[in-house]
């Protein structure tokens, strides 16, 4: 039985590791991309989506969503982790994309979920003004997925900083109205955060590997994580690159691979902790706050690495 997804992105180096993981996963069924600014803009993002598509033969339709957050400015894009192009400037031969679906992608989210009630799962790891946009247009939507889970936060798991400021990650730093929005909404949504994404690292022997037994998609993965691994060994000291969109792909595969824990959860929408996620641990006794009668939902707070990593690698050479 396999599980059906719409995958949010904002492609992204990691984004289109996550993709074509979720593409040649034998559980997991594709309905939607829907594309978001983020790691770059929208129009780069969509781009890449739709040049993945075309390259790779997905069939699902790509839909194009938010250009900026709800409210605020757009940040500037992160071309010193992603590139120009949103991909490591890895030239983008061969095909000319074609085009996105003329609905937007709130609108296309909205729509799945209500042809297949209860059972998508959508999986966000850019930042969520399209998850936001369709609670607004349609906030029954919530009820409606089977579950939610982003790759996104920073909530200080054994002293984890965040990676755009010392309490934010960049998904929901870039956006914090809509991911407070999402993390309140009466669906259950799992964040698979820097606590756990930044744990898991593929390494240059990793990509070599891919690149050897994944056929094409694996060859222009290793291109891609080139640059990517140079940002993490230039700020980090890391050998490879972190596995942070994957990891939540990974997720929906098998949860037993990751420790959780529950717990309402708010976004600190101004000032200097802006964009900071902070957990009240369920069972947990206070005065009143404003996360009182906020749904539950969780976090992850372990994994297994070494598993996560072999889970992908099978999967990409199946």
């Amino acid at each position: 039985m396999t599980t059906k997804i719409i995958f949010d992105t904002d492609p992204g180096i990691d984004d289109a590791m996550a993709l074509l993981f979720i593409e040649a996963s034998p559980v997991l069924d594709l309905l939607a991309v829907t594309t978001v600014f983020g790691n770059a803009d929208i129009d780069p993002t969509t781009r890449n989506a739709l040049y993945l598509k075309d390259r790779f033969g997905l069939k699902a339709p790509v839909y194009k969503g938010a250009d900026k957050p709800l409210i605020r400015p757009r940040n500037p894009s992160p071309t010193f982790v992603h590139g120009e192009n949103g991909l490591g400037d890895v030239e983008l031969t061969g095909l000319v994309p074609g085009e996105p679906e003329a609905k937007p992608a709130y609108q296309a989210i909205i729509d799945l979920a209500r042809v297949h009630p209860g059972q998508i799962t959508l999986v966000a790891v850019g930042p969520l003004t399209n998850l936001a946009l369709a609670l607004r247009a349609d906030p029954e939507v919530a009820t409606l997925l089977k579950a939610v889970v982003i790759m996104g936060g920073a909530f200080a798991v054994a002293g984890k900083p965040g990676n755009v400021t010392p309490v934010a990650e960049a998904n929901i730093w870039n956006d914090p109205e809509a991911a407070d929005l999402v993390f309140t909404a009466p669906w259950f949504v799992t964040a698979v955060s820097l606590d756990v994404t930044s744990q898991v690292v593929m390494t240059p022997s990793f990509m070599e590997g891919l690149e050897a037994s994944a056929g094409p998609a694996g060859a222009f993965l290793h291109a891609i994580s080139k640059p990517y691994a140079a940002f993490y060994g230039g700020r980090d000291g890391i050998i490879g690159c972190c596995v942070h969109d994957a990891a939540a792909v990974a997720f929906v595969i098998n949860p037993s691979m990751f420790e959780v824990r529950r717990g309402s959860i708010r976004v600190i929408t101004d000032g200097i902790a802006l964009g900071q996620t902070l957990q009240k641990v369920e069972g947990e006794l206070f005065g009143p706050s404003a996360w009182d009668d906020q749904p539950i939902q969780a976090i992850t707070v372990g994994v297994r690495a070494e598993g996560l990593l072999r889970l992908y690698a099978e999967t990409m050479r199946a």
